[in-house]
């Protein structure tokens, strides 16, 4: 699409996603206007529960790091020209594998030897429920968005099974949630770490994981760009009967995709429930594969532009928290309301202003020349 409005690169990846951020504020504004808040007032609020301590910022960087797994999952599939809408479901399914690695695997190892084993079983899991909508998809025609909605409905239905009948607390807890993992499989959180090197960081749910999470806009970016299956997908998902000419295998290329994306999705799993949570518990995702979405059209699906997007809806969810408490009246469903808003016209409708600017550009160039 991009390629067609001849937009540069400056516009297309700096203006253009700074004016939808724009018009999405301006258009959120009015809604809180409209119900009845001062959006000054409100705006205040959000970016300073967000970004105005410590802790506040903790939270923000915690949101971002599951918005940063599932941006990078949807953008490795469009890569490949397939919209995977299923990262939810795979994390769902990654959680599984994870609490089976960490309760019935070994739990009697020590933390440097579980970890790398439930990173890798949540990793595992995700691949897995991410290349049966591929496999469908190559082989049998099956379209990817309906077979990867119904994947996040397996998913969820089957946490729910086996939570309830398997992996559910004992001592007759009405709870549904798995026993607690053992203490070697949990991530250590920020302030744990920064507190071994003298370091006083107030409580957060900010972890390790969020290291995992730059590890894997690197790998991505090395990936896709500078390794030859990274260009073998893009090829596949630029051109599918050029690459086929060409010699590549579009279906070995879908699987591919599919698993690295499903892979990537699973790292919520180790962010949520080694990380913070520390058991298996119902809808520990709460919307994160969905938000992905947004995340990576907004970051182009590039990894430098996905960390910024993440942060940014990272903001909104920590913000959104502090404003439905601070402001009588605003309540959660007004503040997803105005988040939804932003999503729609920072994610959704990103590209809806590129011919505008199109025309802008070529106005401009035509006068430069004059």
């Amino acid at each position: 699409m991009s390629n067609a409005l001849a937009l540069p690169r400056w516009i297309e990846l700096g203006i253009l996603p700074l004016w939808n951020l724009a018009v999405a504020l301006v258009v959120a504004a009015l809604v809180v206007k409209l119900i009845g808040h001062s959006p000054v007032q409100a705006f205040e609020v959000l970016v300073n529960g967000a970004l105005g301590s410590p802790r506040g910022l903790g939270y923000t960087l915690y949101y971002a790091t599951n918005f940063i797994f599932t941006g990078l999952a949807v953008a490795v599939a469009i890569h490949c020209g397939l919209f995977n809408i299923g990262a939810e479901g795979q994390a769902t399914f990654a959680g599984l594998g994870l609490a089976l690695a960490a309760l019935y695997l070994a739990p009697g190892l020590p933390a440097w030897a579980l970890l790398p084993l439930v990173v890798g079983a949540a990793a595992l899991f995700g691949a897995v429920w991410g290349l049966v909508p591929g496999y469908l998809q190559a082989w049998r025609g099956s379209h990817i968005v309906i077979t990867t909605i119904m994947f996040n409905f397996l998913a969820a239905t089957l946490n729910v099974y086996l939570l309830v009948n398997a992996l559910r607390v004992g001592g007759g807890s009405m709870v549904i949630e798995s026993e607690p993992f053992p203490e070697a499989a949990k991530l250590p959180a920020v302030h744990e770490l920064a507190a071994r090197f003298g370091l006083e960081l107030p409580s957060s749910p900010l972890n390790a994981a969020a290291l995992l999470a730059l590890a894997a806009c690197v790998f991505v970016a090395w990936f896709l760009w500078r390794t030859r299956a990274g260009y073998a997908l893009r090829a596949v998902g630029s051109a599918p009967r050029a690459a086929q000419y060409a010699g590549l295998n579009p279906r070995a290329q879908v699987l591919v995709a599919m698993a690295l994306s499903g892979a990537l999705a699973g790292m919520v799993a180790v962010n949520e429930l080694s990380g913070v949570q520390g058991k298996l518990t119902l809808d520990f995702v709460a919307g994160a594969g969905f938000t992905g979405i947004a995340v990576s059209l907004m970051g182009r699906n590039h990894p430098v532009g996905i960390v910024l997007a993440s942060l940014l809806f990272g903001v909104l969810y920590q913000g959104g928290v502090e404003v439905a408490f601070e402001l009588p009246g605003f309540s959660r469903e007004m503040v997803v309301t105005v988040q939804g808003l932003i999503v729609l016209f920072a994610g959704a409708m990103a590209m809806v202003s590129a011919p505008l600017f199109a025309k802008l550009y070529s106005l401009f160039k035509g006068a430069g020349r004059g």
